[in-house]
């Protein structure tokens, strides 16, 4: 039995859950940066 195509389907989720992750973390973040300026501009 080969196990080469569940071990690379494996990698394969890993890596774009991880890119998938840190790409929602980037965009949260920066939304969240663009409010905390909105909040120190207005005082």
């Amino acid at each position: 039995m080969n196990h080469w195509p569940f071990i690379v389907a494996a990698y394969a989720l890993t890596i774009i859950g991880t890119i998938g992750v840190v790409a929602l973390s980037f965009v949260r973040m920066r939304r969240a940066e663009r409010q905390a300026d909105a909040l120190n501009r207005r005082d």
